[in-house]
């Protein structure tokens, strides 16, 4: 691991901050992503500076590495949350907190400060130039610590792309950099965490970590969404992130030691084994080479279940050796070997494959291996086959039929991508007909096509 791993203030806004680093670092975590606010290092306050140099001296005494957040929600405007932005018609309040933020982090010693761009109310040419303009007056002010622009779900800056569009704009700036929250991708980017972070790459200042799910900007703990945090950290060391990475659970508060605690489990629990690493390492170095580790990964990893408490089969979330596979077909340069190793692979290696399938993959390479996997009666091929790839590919004839093979088979629909976005009125139609002809037979209706045909009916 190159990088080091922190925790966010703002999931302690209940303790001194004092204290929280301290249970913090108590935890084992060797960072914190501090977030100016009234009662945790206000910048507006009356003896700023000897705060600055006393939370200087906490965290130099407890061996906490920082950066500077300011995401504080009425810090500015104690009736609109996070008012004034840098696209509001009014910025200057929101310049003049971001360099005062400069000054505190330079004065800890932080890595850098990491901001958003804002909601806005105006046309989009508007709210850009607007922003462009504001980060420019950021930089014109020669700040000492560099800037890490974050790409926030609903903000006029929400993608990645358009992070690194803006900053290509002011002239690629040595001072500005990008800060990544991955939760974010999984909520609202085409590509998954780990493909984020290696596109951003060197310019990574800043890392968030937090689950999330598709489509809900709702920050989770670890396990709660769908985000693939080995692969996530693996990608940060594969990219020679030297940074802070930060847990961000900004609504935890109210138990915030316990989720701490939990967070750095997970974290520990998903260093990546050193196999798998070099064996990512090996594939993107040689594509051919995954034609021999793909049947070792299981011996390697293991096969158990991710989530055995709510998955104990690995239907929903898949199984170690499942994601695994998937690791290395994320590093091959293509789709060309997918076909091979799917037709003359094992189960567990069939079901490899189709974890690795992403929306990005060749549709004419996917979309037949789905195919096939939906013909058989494995039902671990069949969960398998209803990811991502599937909902963004198959006919939405063969996918309806894919979600009522499902339930035939007693698969959890938890395993269908994106479920609640695809069902439509003929799958409604579909599953009341199963669910019919199931009464009519004397025999259980599934819960999940009780819950699909209430929803439907909402």
């Amino acid at each position: 691991m190159t990088f080091e791993l922190g925790y966010g203030t703002n999931g302690f806004a209940n303790h001194r901050l004092h204290d929280a680093l301290a249970v913090i670092a108590d935890l084992g975590y060797t960072g914190v992503a501090l977030t100016l606010d009234h009662h945790h290092l206000d910048p507006y306050g009356p003896n700023v500076a000897a705060e600055t140099e006393r939370v200087a001296a906490r965290l130099d005494a407890l061996g906490l590495r920082v950066v500077v957040e300011t995401g504080a929600r009425y810090l500015l405007d104690p009736t609109r949350k996070h008012h004034p932005t840098l696209v509001s018609d009014d910025q200057d309040t929101r310049v003049d907190f971001l360099l005062r933020a400069a000054d505190i982090a330079a004065d800890l010693g932080a890595d850098c400060v990491s901001f958003w761009s804002g909601v806005s109310d105006v046309d989009e040419a508007t709210a850009w130039k607007r922003l462009r303009d504001g980060v420019a007056r950021l930089l014109d002010a020669c700040p000492r610590v560099p800037f890490g622009l974050e790409p926030e779900p609903g903000m006029a800056v929400q993608h990645l792309t358009e992070a690194l569009t803006l900053r290509t704009e002011l002239g690629e700036p040595e001072m500005l950099g990008i800060t990544l929250d991955v939760g974010h991708c999984v909520a609202v980017e085409p590509d998954d965490a780990a493909t984020c972070v290696r596109q951003a790459g060197e310019l990574l200042v800043n890392v968030q970590l937090d689950d999330m799910v598709h489509g809900v900007h709702e920050h989770l703990e670890f396990g709660a969404g769908t985000l693939d945090l080995a692969a996530t950290l693996a990608a940060l060391t594969e990219v020679g992130y030297t940074g802070l990475a930060a847990v961000e659970l900004p609504r935890h508060s109210h138990a915030a030691p316990d989720v701490a605690r939990r967070s750095m489990a997970a974290l520990r629990a998903a260093m990546d084994p050193p196999w798998l690493v070099e064996a990512e390492a090996r594939v993107r170095a040689d594509a051919a080479a995954i034609r021999s580790l793909f049947p070792a990964v299981g011996r390697h990893v293991g096969r158990d279940a991710v989530r055995p408490r709510v998955d104990a089969r690995g239907w929903v979330h898949g199984t170690a050796d499942d994601l695994a596979r998937a690791r290395l077909i994320a590093a091959l340069p293509d789709a060309s070997e997918l076909p091979d190793l799917y037709r003359y692979g094992d189960d567990a290696e069939k079901r490899g494959v189709l974890r690795g399938l992403r929306p990005s993959t060749d549709p004419s390479v996917g979309v037949p291996i789905v195919q096939d996997a939906l013909r058989t009666n494995d039902p671990r091929l069949v969960a398998a086959a209803m990811g991502p790839f599937a909902a963004a590919h198959l006919d939405r004839h063969a996918w309806r039929h894919g979600v009522l093979k499902c339930l035939f088979m007693g698969i959890p629909l938890g395993a269908v991508s994106r479920l609640d976005d695809l069902a439509d009125a003929e799958l409604a139609r579909m599953v009341a007909d199963f669910a019919a002809e199931r009464q009519a037979a004397g025999r259980a209706v599934p819960v999940d096509a009780t819950d699909l045909l209430r929803k439907a009916r909402a």
